[in-house]
């Protein structure tokens, strides 16, 4: 794990890092699963994390956090709580009651879906979404796009690593990410 050039490492990274587990060849044959399991394994490492995240959005207005399941419902809640804002669920398709709007996506090892409510955010709102890693960047845009379509402003997509060799930052169309670490 490395921190991004373009950043001063925060004392907390390292912690971070040591604290993520890499699994080869899971879910499938070429894949470097970056396992967070073992990140919440360690309390103060947990802590550390969500802490940078809460640093980092303290005082931006950010109304809603939407999570992607299933890690960004580790990370997003209590960001979402120590900053004042509503925690979202974007799930993946018919584990939410009632009306969706959904949207397909394309990901480093096959294609995926999420849903969100319908009404679960208002026009205007300004919103941050949460997610483990950033591989190829499509769950990123489905996620955006979901918020967007009901009228909310994406501030920025926040992860704990970026992995840059699948160039995923490349599709988020300028829309701000920010990292903790990136994976090689």
């Amino acid at each position: 794990m490395a921190v991004p050039e373009d950043k001063e490492q925060d004392p907390r990274i390292p912690r971070i890092a040591s604290s993520i587990r890499v699994v080869p060849d899971f879910p499938k044959k070429g894949i470097m699963f970056q396992d967070i399991t073992t990140l919440l394994l360690d309390p103060k490492a947990f802590k550390d994390t969500v802490d940078l995240f809460v640093e980092r959005y303290t005082g931006r207005d950010i109304s809603v956090v939407a999570g992607v399941e299933a890690r960004g419902f580790i990370f997003g809640p209590p960001i979402a709580l120590a900053i004042g804002a509503k925690f979202i669920p974007l799930r993946k398709p018919r584990k939410l009651p009632g009306e969706v709007i959904s949207e397909n996506y394309v990901l480093e090892y096959g294609t995926d879906c999420l849903e969100m409510h319908i009404g679960a955010v208002q026009p205007g709102e300004r919103a941050l979404v949460v997610d483990d890693l950033i591989a190829t960047g499509g769950t990123l845009c489905a996620a955006m796009s979901l918020l967007e379509r009901a009228g909310a402003e994406v501030v920025e997509c926040a992860c704990v690593i970026e992995l840059p060799e699948l160039k995923g930052r490349e599709r988020l169309n300028g829309k701000p990410l920010f990292i903790l670490m990136e994976s090689h």
